[in-house]
């Protein structure tokens, strides 16, 4: 594939993949906090059809971001360096998050059972939302950071800011261990990176035009 077709193609996966993601999360609102297993039902028949194509937009969203990320270490030069190969592991954990979550948000529609599943599922989902901010989102950042300074791909200003907000959930992570669920605050945080992704895939793009 010629360079810049390859750049076209791995900036649209980028933006795609965050559109998914904002779309996902907007007609998913989850369900309400403290919310008995009757309500949890009832949540999950009103909101059903939503919640089901929500989960499908979240599986597919990050495996569009981790393809971006693993273009830009292409891009980079660095497949056979320590920086691009983290970057591939921090991938593969970043999916392993996001499908444990999706899986248990479609667990939770299976809600009218002996097993209460609606309450157990809604309480991994919690679980699982902690480890993206524990390990999820700091294993690409980082890695992705490091190889975004160590080339010309991106602006080095994108790679300071990965790492700062590689940095940032896990000081999060730390700070709100032991909440349990964490506080809608930091929940919101995490859609800043959304907001980076955006930013370094028109980037990738523009500078692909003009090369």
């Amino acid at each position: 594939m010629k360079p810049k077709r390859f750049v076209l193609l791995t900036s649209i996966a980028g933006i795609v993949g965050v559109v998914m993601l904002v779309v996902s999360f907007t007609i998913n609102p989850g369900p309400p906090s403290n919310a008995t297993h009757d309500q949890l039902i009832a949540f999950g028949n009103q909101y059903y059809t939503s919640i089901l194509w929500g989960a499908w937009l979240q599986a597919v969203g990050p495996l569009l971001i981790v393809f971006f990320a693993l273009g830009v270490v292409f891009l980079a030069g660095y497949n056979n360096r320590l920086a691009g190969w983290l970057t591939l592991l921090g991938g593969g954990v970043l999916m392993m998050v996001s499908l444990a979550e999706v899986t248990f948000y479609i667990s939770a529609l299976y809600g009218d059972n002996p097993l209460n599943m609606a309450n157990i599922s809604v309480n991994l989902i919690g679980a699982v939302q902690h480890l993206y901010f524990i390990v999820g989102a700091p294993s690409v950042f980082l890695p992705l950071g490091a190889v975004i300074l160590g080339s010309r791909v991106l602006p080095r200003l994108f790679g300071y800011l990965a790492i700062l907000l590689g940095f940032a959930f896990v000081f999060l992570g730390v700070v709100f261990l032991y909440s349990l669920p964490m506080p809608s605050g930091v929940y919101a945080f995490a859609g800043v990176q959304a907001v980076w992704w955006l930013a370094a895939a028109i980037t990738l793009i523009v500078r692909g035009d003009r090369s």
